[in-house]
């Protein structure tokens, strides 16, 4: 049985001393990235910087509260605006490969300008189990590229370590709590962000739709959790489908988008079940997103695909 004690001992002992140096990890605010953060700390202390990039394919303040999350943690932290930077490399990019692979390669090119002005060497990632699995390798069939693992480009300047690499979702979830950390319970978010939340190609006016979009979702069956119409599902967001269909907004014809609302169970993320929402939470969503989103959305659909045969993203 897996013991989160035990682990947090032995990493942070293993990471004094494969860390002889500076190291920098990006925080994403997510649970493996924070986890990985304070393991860190815990080994080299000021050695550690702290760095969250806002790529421009965040969920809404999420950016502000990774930082207020940051500062309560005590960590030495840099933050990177590069919105426009990512939206410019995804600029008529729709393959998902392409874009895991753009948005890895950027995120190495911020962390290797960073560390070359912080004398940094070494690069700590969040990296667990399925992110390689799922990437890849000779023996191993790619389902997607994940951006820390299949995304990164060869030529990498710094060393990488990678303290969760053996560790699936529930066992970061253990150590979390372990370590008393407010995020040990947060929903899983995708390296690439929006970007894999959004179908073809990432533009500016789509981020924002998908945005507001996943809002919506994540306060509604929040909502709906609190309430106790439902259990809160492991995973829940929105996907913006760029296939548009006529609809009617007031008394007049519209033509929009399509939003796909996906909720799934899952322990591991090896694995999933699509969660069982009532109608009323669901017509809540739909109605919210085309009375708010009416401009740009016509319909709103609901994914009950499994994991198998599909992945939890959409791309």
């Amino acid at each position: 049985m897996f013991d989160p004690k035990k682990f947090i001992e032995e990493t942070v002992e293993k990471l004094k001393k494969e860390i002889t140096g500076k190291a920098l990890i990006a925080c994403s605010g997510g649970v493996d990235s924070t986890v990985s953060a304070v393991l860190a700390s815990k080994a080299i202390g000021e050695n550690l910087i702290t760095l969250h990039v806002d790529t421009g394919l965040m969920r809404k303040n999420e950016s502000k509260e990774v930082l207020e999350l940051l500062k309560k943690l005590k960590l030495s932290y840099r933050f990177v605006d590069a919105g426009e930077r990512f939206l410019d490399a995804l600029k008529g990019v729709k393959d998902p490969e392409r874009k895991r692979k753009i948005i890895g390669e950027m995120f190495i090119r911020i962390f290797e300008e960073v560390a070359e002005k912080e004398n940094i060497e070494y690069l700590i990632q969040g990296t667990i189990a399925p992110d390689w699995i799922e990437s890849g390798d000779k023996l191993r069939d790619r389902i997607k590229s994940h951006h820390n693992v299949g995304g990164l480009p060869e030529n990498i300047k710094l060393k990488i370590v990678e303290p969760l690499r053996e560790l699936y979702k529930d066992e970061v979830r253990a150590v979390a709590r372990e370590l008393g950390l407010p995020i040990s319970e947060r929903q899983p978010f995708p390296g690439p962000g929006l970007a894999v939340r959004i179908l073809g190609e990432v533009t500016k006016e789509r981020v924002e739709i998908v945005r507001e979009a996943c809002s919506i979702v994540e306060e509604e069956i929040e909502k709906a959790a609190k309430e106790k119409l439902m259990k809160l599902p492991w995973q829940y967001f929105a996907v913006l489908i760029p296939v548009k269909s006529v609809g009617v907004h007031g008394d007049k014809r519209a033509y929009g988008y399509t939003i796909a609302v996906r909720a799934i169970d899952s322990v591991d993320a090896m694995s999933g079940s699509f969660s069982r929402i009532p109608h009323e939470v669901l017509e809540r969503i739909s109605t919210r997103i085309t009375n708010t989103l009416g401009k740009y959305v016509t319909r709103v659909v609901y994914d009950i695909t499994n994991k198998p045969p599909a992945t939890i993203e959409w791309e």
